[in-house]
């Protein structure tokens, strides 16, 4: 995993000089550090930026700051200059750098993608600083701050823990305690977790906070050469794995707006929006494949990070996001041929969803979908699907289901779909007679046969669905 805390924690413990890059898609840090301690930090980012921060102070005023540009000379430092016009003491000039300084380190935490790189130099250079941050502080701060990501607990999976150095264990909150106690007495982490009262989210941020704080360490297991064999065999399979992933992704590309291929939602905010861009770059990234795969993997590789590409480009810019929104919106003004193949589409990406158990997109596009057009037996039968799958939407599922059969009564899926609703719902005698439709319309349904003989078929007469199909279920009733 690549992680701030774990590269603080290592200049920490180790006392070394040297400065740490950070590269992500628009971002660039560097954090020159002398004997394990942080002394001067660089950003691209325009918030993290001296002036800002001292603007966020107070100390300079909002005519001062938007004046910054006709005050600064290029070549010099910003915080000479503010000093030789008074504009800020030497105090408050310190006192600003140790603030810019954690918030440029503090503002790495949340993210996990993008490269670092660390380059010791034990003649640093850097003597000249006379500002010294230590980094456990910004460690357990910025650990704390921090939302969780599932990196910190595949982190930690199949791995073996010695106790450290108890040097910061009064940072500690009595459940982190807890769990660093169940560390000595050698139980699992399975089993400290369920003594915790912890939720399994602050658990695992509350041990990687333990692990970056040098209280545990992990130890390195000695790879054998089958070990080493097997774990070839493992990386074949997942790529493999990933391959596969990626053709089927590849093949629905059509059938999926930018926000379902980002897996986001219309309202997601930038940084959401970016957070979901390198999730899925790091996944599907053509340099992350090997370069003697075939021409044609190749390309389907390169059309799903197209794809995403575009959709992150397209969404970030609020113009382009602005007219793709209004692209998705019902097009009322269409002729009934473009009017059907826009709903046509959306059953398609409903589809997709639906298989990928995204149930509530799914649902948000059917009832489009079953707006624009709305005599299709199969939109409904969908419909009924994606509902039943939703908590407390089972009468709607009922009456989507009751629509496609109403539609198409000639097709056994909708009378199946809707048995199995009743059948889990324990009314048998509805779930049969449905059942019975099926067989009626194909006496070879798999489904069909198997639910109305599970059911016991006639009851008392225990009758097969072979005897059904020689009755005429939809006669007349006996007076």
């Amino acid at each position: 995993m690549e992680h701030i805390a774990l590269y603080l924690r290592s200049i920490y413990f180790n006392r070394q000089s040297g400065r740490l890059i950070y590269r992500g898609k628009s971002i660039y840090k560097f954090l020159f550090f002398r004997e394990g301690q942080l002394v001067f930090a660089k950003t691209n980012q325009p918030d993290e930026l001296l002036g800002r921060v001292l603007h966020r102070m107070g100390k300079l005023s909002d005519e001062e700051y938007e004046r910054l540009d006709e005050i600064v000379t290029p070549k010099k430092y910003i915080g000479e200059i503010l000093i030789q016009k008074k504009m800020i003491t030497t105090e408050e000039l310190f006192r600003a750098l140790q603030t810019q300084m954690r918030e440029i380190v503090l503002n790495l935490f949340p993210l996990f993608e993008g490269q670092f790189k660390f380059q010791e130099r034990k003649e640093s250079g850097l003597d000249e600083f006379e500002i010294k941050l230590a980094l456990p502080g910004i460690i357990e701060d910025g650990i704390r701050r921090l939302k969780f990501h599932p990196a910190l607990r595949e982190y930690f999976q199949k791995k073996k823990f010695k106790i450290g150095n108890k040097e910061f264990y009064f940072r500690l909150t009595e459940e982190e305690k807890a769990i660093l106690q169940g560390i000595e007495d050698g139980r699992t982490l399975e089993e400290i977790y369920q003594a915790s009262s912890l939720a399994e989210e602050d658990f695992w941020k509350s041990l990687y906070l333990i692990h970056c704080l040098g209280l545990v360490d992990i130890e390195e297991e000695e790879v054998s050469p089958d070990q080493e064999a097997v774990s070839s065999e493992k990386l074949e399979g997942k790529l493999k794995e990933d391959l596969e992933e990626i053709i089927r992704l590849q093949q629905s590309l059509e059938g999926l707006n930018y926000y379902q291929l980002l897996n986001v939602q219309p309202s997601a905010s930038p940084a959401e929006m970016k957070k979901a861009y390198f999730r899925l770059a790091r996944k599907y990234h053509p340099d992350l494949y090997p370069r003697d795969l075939p021409p044609e993997i190749k390309d389907k590789i390169a059309d799903v990070f197209d794809a995403i590409t575009k959709a992150f480009k397209t969404l970030s810019d609020p113009a382009k996001k602005e007219e793709y929104d209004k692209k998705l919106e019902s097009p009322e003004y269409l002729d009934g041929k473009e009017l059907e193949h826009r709903a046509e589409v959306k059953f398609r990406q409903a589809k997709t969803l639906y298989n990928q158990a995204r149930y509530e997109e799914a649902y948000a596009l059917l009832r489009e979908a079953t707006r624009l057009i709305k005599n299709k037996g199969n939109y409904f039968l969908l419909m009924g699907m994606t509902l039943a799958k939703l908590p407390g939407y089972l009468k709607e599922a009922e009456e989507s289901y009751l629509k496609a059969i109403k539609l198409e009564p000639w097709n056994p899926e909708s009378y199946v779909a809707l048995g199995l609703l009743y059948k889990n719902e324990g009314l048998v005698l509805r779930a049969k007679k449905q059942f019975q439709r099926a067989l009626s319309l194909d006496p070879d349904h798999r489904v069909a046969k198997k639910e109305w003989e599970e059911l016991g078929g006639l009851g008392k007469k225990k009758k097969t669905w072979r005897d059904l199909l020689s009755m005429d279920i939809f006669g007349k009733k006996k007076k």
